[in-house]
């Protein structure tokens, strides 16, 4: 599991180490391994002495590392240019620089290898226009974050110097993890610089593979059906009846006890042609140990007593529930408190425009600039509607966002493009729905990690899915399989 931080949390950090006259070893501690970065992805595409390294310098801290960092370099033969993007740069990294041998320079060389980006720090804000980049540069590697990114909400305000890969120092910071600057980071490198023992707790974390392997753990050897999770799933209608199929066949593939579906005939037919061994129904009898309720449901009376009963049987028995598609827009105040007094998990999984209809119908008090606030910040947004609803909220989007009341964070950035396709949602849901029906499976995962898992399986096996050939919903669930076992 990861962790990211938030700028003040990373400063906090370095209080310490700076009042104790550390400031100027933490800079070099940085440098070095921004240097060491640049070297094995130099070496990875050709020699290194003689090639170009330049860095875009901007006027703080940041510059500083960048001016350090070219002055390793310069000593292992390569040719060090910096390019100041202010009216000063560091003195004692530029001072660095010119004793090993670098230069500087007004603008990028057109032959330089690789390029540093070392222009703004963790404290910039707002919009900013970059740089051109020359074509003939074959990486960008981004010192600390992305000039342009903001370092606690990854947002992108105006312009933004793409990386391929990012040396972040002493902490992950959240706007690395997160929307528009988890994409501009490439892929990210951490350098140790002794922040460790002062950091305390992270903003945000993500799974790891071992993590979600944990959540969808195979069958013990004493197994039944039961005890490996039976799966509740009211979805489809008459007009919508293949969510249904794209919900049960994504639990299916997980390697669930049991899946009982319990929908209108149409739908139900769909389901047992794909899958025959799912119990179907048109009630919610059975032996449940969690339900997901909502894609393709619909919007009308029938509906809403399907959802009903969804909920009564929850309550009921104090079963998990996830709320998907259709069954955000049914829901009520009145069924959140009853799941809620009942000591029933649950989880709701909105794209944006759902989460921005929930908070208007069922949280007004947020829906003063929650719109904006939901594109800039989505972490903040989740987790506000997750503590006035007391509920886990699933955000979908290009980091998928998952927080339970009381503020625990996880974020997802598995998959791509290709998941924003019809279906993909619906398949999410059967995924999130196993995780919670595994009772006797997954280990102590809390509900938010169990959603957490689902969004690392999901976005997995929509790479696994693309990579094979044309893309739909329908070929998710052969993936999960694959991202499953590896095989």
């Amino acid at each position: 599991m990861n962790h990211a931080y938030t700028v003040t949390a990373v400063r906090s950090a370095e209080r310490p180490l700076l009042d104790s006259g550390q400031g100027d070893a933490l800079m070099r501690r940085a440098a070095w391994g921004l240097a060491v970065v640049v070297l094995l992805e130099l070496r990875s595409r050709g020699p290194v002495v003689g090639s170009t390294v330049a860095a875009l310098v901007g006027t703080g801290n940041n510059g500083g590392d960048a001016l350090w960092a070219l002055a390793f370099l310069r000593r292992r033969g390569v040719d060090a240019v910096a390019v100041p993007s202010g009216d000063r740069m560091h003195e004692v990294g530029l001072d660095a620089l010119r004793r090993a041998g670098g230069r500087v320079a007004e603008r990028v060389p057109e032959n330089t290898a690789l390029l540093i980006d070392g222009v703004l720090g963790t404290g910039a804000r707002g919009g900013w226009e970059p740089p051109r980049v020359p074509e003939g540069v074959a990486v960008v590697v981004a010192c600390d974050l992305p000039s342009g990114v903001d370092a606690d909400t990854g947002h992108v305000a105006g312009g933004v110097i793409l990386a391929d890969v990012t040396v972040t120092f002493g902490a992950l910071k959240t706007g690395l993890a997160v929307g528009a600057g988890a994409h501009a980071a490439g892929r990210v490198e951490l350098v140790d610089i002794g922040l460790g023992p002062y950091l305390g707790e992270p903003d945000v974390l993500t799974l790891e593979r071992e993590d979600v392997l944990a959540v969808y753990a195979p069958p013990a050897w004493d197994d039944h059906k039961y005890s490996r999770g039976v799966l509740g799933v009211c979805a489809g209608s008459e007009q919508y009846p293949g969510a249904a199929v794209l919900v049960c066949s994504s639990a299916i593939a997980t390697g669930l006890g049991m899946v009982q579906y319990a929908g209108p005939r149409r739908a139900a037919d769909l389901v047992l042609a794909a899958h025959p061994e799912v119990v179907a129904g048109t009630g919610v009898e059975g032996k449940a140990q969690a339900w997901v309720v909502g894609p393709g449901l619909g919007s009308d009376d029938d509906a809403r007593r399907r959802l009903a009963e969804v909920i009564d049987v929850c309550v009921d028995g104090g079963l998990p529930l996830v709320l998907d598609a259709s069954a955000l827009d049914l829901v009520g105040l009145k069924d959140l408190g009853r799941l809620r007094d009942a000591g029933c998990e649950v989880v709701l999984t909105p794209h944006q425009g759902e989460l921005l209809r929930l908070a208007d119908r069922l949280v007004p008090d947020l829906a003063e600039g929650f719109a904006e606030l939901a594109k800039a910040d989505p972490v903040t947004a989740a987790r506000r509607t997750a503590e006035a609803l007391a509920v886990v909220v699933l955000l979908k989007g290009s980091t998928t966002v998952c927080a339970a009341p009381g503020g625990r964070t996880l974020v997802q950035n598995e998959g791509g493009a290709e998941l924003a396709t019809a279906g993909t949602g619906d398949c999410l849901a059967g995924l999130v729905g196993s995780a919670l029906a595994r009772t006797s499976h997954g280990g102590p995962a809390s509900t938010v990690e169990k959603a957490a898992a689902a969004a690392w399986l999901h976005g997995t096996a929509g790479t696994v899915a693309a990579e094979a050939g044309p893309f739909g919903a329908s070929s998710l669930p052969s993936a999960v399989r694959h991202a499953l076992t590896g095989r």
